[in-house]
């Protein structure tokens, strides 16, 4: 992946003046998907309407956001597309856009002097947030396909949230899965996000583990060692 350049003056501002409006229109797209999969057979068509017209309007905030940002950064269009690879991802995906909170959660902190977690805790935290995002989006999209489906096993959006949560664990027990081709690729999606932010949580508290005890080596005094 290239290294992504420094942000123009312009573009600064633009992704400062931004966070709060994605950050809402990421609430709103989740919620509004939500209540059309899991409402959709106890309200008004109006109702549904409505929640569709809201995501549409912040998906198509996300889409003004990407190409207003490709303006001001000056790059090459393919340039862009590879030092954002995941807002690239966000617009072409609809399971991955609630996970937009975090990057400008990510970057809020980026900004401070003197973020309030270390690396270690920022790293576990984002995962965390990931997992959550990623795991009812799932969930919601696994039950939107699955349910009414011939041979389905995911009956209700319990059903949906256990298989999401067994397989973002890489446990997998089985006894609930996808059988239509989206719910197969949804599920594929979470396998792979399960193992990398299990690998990434996994290596993090190792590393801190690691740092810990190295300190604690450093303070101690020459030829003091226990049982010596």
């Amino acid at each position: 992946m290239s290294v992504r350049p420094p942000k123009p003056p312009r573009q600064e501002r633009w992704d400062r003046r931004m966070e709060i409006p994605l950050a809402v229109a990421s609430l709103v797209y989740l919620a509004g998907y939500a209540v059309r999969v899991l409402a959709r057979h106890h309200l008004p068509q109006l109702w549904l309407n409505i929640c569709l017209t809201a995501t549409l309007a912040a998906w198509a905030l996300f889409v003004l956001d990407y190409a207003v940002r490709l303006r001001l950064s000056g790059q090459g269009v393919f340039r862009f597309l590879r030092t954002h690879l995941l807002d690239t991802v966000v617009l072409v995906l609809p399971l991955l856009r609630p996970v937009r909170m975090v990057s400008i959660y990510d970057r809020v902190q980026r900004r401070q002097d003197k973020p309030r977690l270390s690396l270690y805790a920022r790293v576990m935290v984002y995962a965390g947030l990931t997992v959550a995002l990623l795991g009812f989006s799932g969930a919601l999209a696994v039950y939107k396909y699955e349910v009414g489906a011939p041979g389905a096993t995911i009956l209700t959006f319990g059903d949906s949230v256990w298989w999401a949560c067994s397989t973002l664990a890489t446990v997998g027990y089985g006894d609930v899965t996808p059988v239509t081709p989206m719910g197969r690729l949804v599920a594929v999606g979470l396998m792979a996000v399960g193992l990398a932010l299990l690998g990434a949580v996994t290596g993090s508290f190792s590393s801190w583990l690691i740092q810990t005890f190295a300190r604690e080596d450093e303070k101690r005094p020459p030829g003091n060692f226990p049982g010596a």
